[in-house]
């Protein structure tokens, strides 16, 4: 009787050391952009702007940083104030989120960075700093390369799962060595389904942008070609063809 409950005992050590071991990041309640986490902090953001003449609860960033990772939100200068804790899907608070701020000009506007898309890039450029190079497997696009992972030390493609869909999305590498996330599959999808009014040349990222609460952070910018299909964006305003 003595072994069973000492055989019970330790079964229960592991079953709570293994909860307790769960990374922060992974627990479900940090996984979730919500709604009303999202709410509370654009509440948060605008009576701190109409508090402080107009200022932005913002961290200072690189004037060439990504446009959307630029305005990342300085929980410091909210909380408690205005916020009475961190959401717990921020990054701050273990979470998988990073809060953003877009339209600062016109109308600040509360978002989210997945940072899974963010840690992966990471891994990667750790991986192109030990072999010294950027492995490329073929050219899709002007400038725009996939990327050799079997070289790299990778059984596999190495994807990032989208935050609009259930999909993985690939990686992709401009020719200086700069890794992206290819957001073209939830581009098309949002090109069928909504049937928005796009014109060749105009950046439609902001589709995703306007639909959902997580921006496209870490991407190259698109358009769409003459069948409609989103296509990368040359910085002279023309398609590059795939």
């Amino acid at each position: 009787m003595k072994r069973i409950l000492q055989f019970c005992m330790a079964i229960l050590s592991v079953i709570v050391l293994s909860g307790c071991m769960y990374p922060e990041s992974e627990r479900a309640e940090n996984q979730r952009p919500y709604e009303d986490q999202l709410a509370s902090v654009q509440a948060a953001v605008e009576q701190f702007q109409e508090g402080t003449d107009g200022l932005l609860p913002i961290k200072t960033k690189e004037q060439d940083v990504d446009q959307y990772i630029k305005y990342p939100i300085d929980f410091k200068r909210l909380v408690p104030t205005y916020l009475s804790e961190i959401p717990p899907n921020a990054y701050e608070n273990g979470g998988l989120f990073q809060y953003v701020i877009m339209n600062v000009e016109e109308n600040p506007t509360v978002k989210l960075v997945d940072l899974r898309s963010a840690e992966k890039i990471r891994e990667i450029n750790i991986k192109l700093g030990i072999n010294g190079y950027g492995p490329v497997a073929e050219e899709i696009a002007h400038n725009v390369y996939t990327l050799n992972y079997q070289i790299m030390g990778y059984e596999d493609e190495q994807t990032v799962p989208s935050p609009y869909s259930e999909v993985n999305l690939p990686l992709i590498a401009t020719g200086d060595g700069t890794i992206y996330v290819d957001y073209s599959i939830d581009l098309q999808r949002i090109l069928q389904e909504d049937q928005p009014k796009v014109s060749p040349g105009q950046d439609i990222r902001y589709l995703l942008v306007d639909k959902y609460p997580v921006v496209p952070a870490y991407s190259l910018p698109y358009t769409v070609n003459e069948n409609n299909e989103p296509v990368f964006l040359e910085e002279d305003g023309n398609s590059i063809k795939k």
